[in-house]
């Protein structure tokens, strides 16, 4: 027996739909790196169907897979156009996100091949460090509109760094600079506030939000209530019960030894599957609501927990992640974010989507 992934696409819709309602603009959702892991060939089509318009993926692969899947809508790539894909680009209405000046001339030299308008946006770096025209080159294409001409420019992006943190000044200096690079654009649309970016504050709304993670059922407000959905649950089959005696080591290493009999389930999944070693003695997962402890290393394909206080038996289900115990708290655990748990999640369990 496998470990169950149910996947919630009516929740990521729902998701969509607060995001949507919060801000005057239109609202993407992001898909990239499958959708965080949830698999973008379903997740597209039910964004579409909640009356998303706007699409984003890392890469043109990502991008390619899913074109099919959300027709007529608009597609984007965050990482940009690299040497190779041009012609692709064009050819299957995908939109680059331009983050330096040469990529900016190649698509502009496409569109000069094809003697027609090409899509495109730019992305201005307001101090992340990473993808982006610096605010000297975007201010030198201000200077030099012919270096934009032949493209359609739909947006004007950039990405903040520390949205998930309110009091953080970079945020009100990432929204100045930002503000200050626009005046030299009139008239273009913007792109500004991803998922924790949309909740702080109308200084950071845009004509286009982008968020991702929150679509997800991650917390997009650290620190306070989550106000999305969950969208995941995990389960996993007990494949055996272990009697151990006091002192009986359990795992590699013997980091857990039994301090009281002890009931010990193995059960068939491990950090192969995305289900980190650094949960390791930390992990808690539910047996009819009650907690149960992981206990002992993840290894790559199993992992134990202790059932001793409950009635578990073999063929038994544990929940490792639902609505008590979501991906923010399993994250917590494992000392990293809900967004890496997501796209950790291996090939090897049954997926099931719900709301299709």
């Amino acid at each position: 027996m496998t470990a169950l992934l149910e996947i919630d696409l009516g929740a990521i819709a729902d998701n969509w739909r607060l995001l949507d309602s919060m801000h005057p603009g239109a609202t993407a959702g992001v898909v990239k790196a499958d959708a965080y892991g949830l698999g973008a060939v379903q997740v597209a089509p039910a964004l579409l169907a909640a009356g998303c318009r706007h699409f984003f993926t890392a890469t043109f692969a990502e991008a390619y897979a899913i074109r099919a899947c959300v027709p007529g809508a608009m597609l984007a790539v965050l990482n940009g156009v690299q040497a190779g894909e041009v012609a692709e680009f064009s050819a299957q209405d995908i939109i680059p996100v331009l983050a330096t000046l040469e990529q900016l001339a190649t698509w502009r030299a496409q569109a000069i091949r094809l003697g027609r308008a090409l899509p495109a946006i730019l992305q201005i770096d307001t101090g992340m460090s990473r993808l982006g025209l610096s605010m000297a080159d975007a201010e030198l294409v201000r200077l030099e509109p012919a270096r934009l001409e032949g493209l359609r420019l739909d947006y004007i992006l950039s990405h903040l760094a520390s949205p998930e943190q309110p009091q953080n000044p970079q945020n009100a200096t990432q929204a100045a600079r930002f503000a200050r690079v626009m005046q030299g654009f009139p008239g273009i649309k913007t792109s500004f506030a991803n998922s924790s970016g949309m909740f702080l504050g109308p200084e950071f709304f845009s004509h286009l939000t982008r968020p991702g993670a929150a679509l997800y059922g991650v917390n997009p407000t650290p620190g306070c209530a989550n106000p999305m959905r969950p969208v995941v649950r995990l389960h996993a089959p007990i494949l055996q019960i272990r009697d151990l005696k006091v002192g009986d080591p359990v795992g590699y290493n013997g980091i857990w030894t039994a301090q009281r009999p002890s009931r010990i389930a193995v059960l068939g999944f491990g950090y192969a599957d995305g289900f980190m070693r650094a949960l390791s003695n930390a992990a808690i997962a539910r047996f009819d609501d009650a907690p149960v402890p992981l206990v002992g290393r993840v290894s790559m394909d199993l992992t134990n927990f202790d059932v001793t206080d409950v009635t578990a038996k073999t063929g038994d289900w544990l929940e490792l992640l639902g609505p008590v115990h979501g991906v923010d708290a399993l994250a917590a655990q494992a000392g990293t974010i809900g967004y890496e748990i997501l796209t950790s999640l291996g090939r090897r369990y049954q997926r099931h989507y719900l709301g299709v």
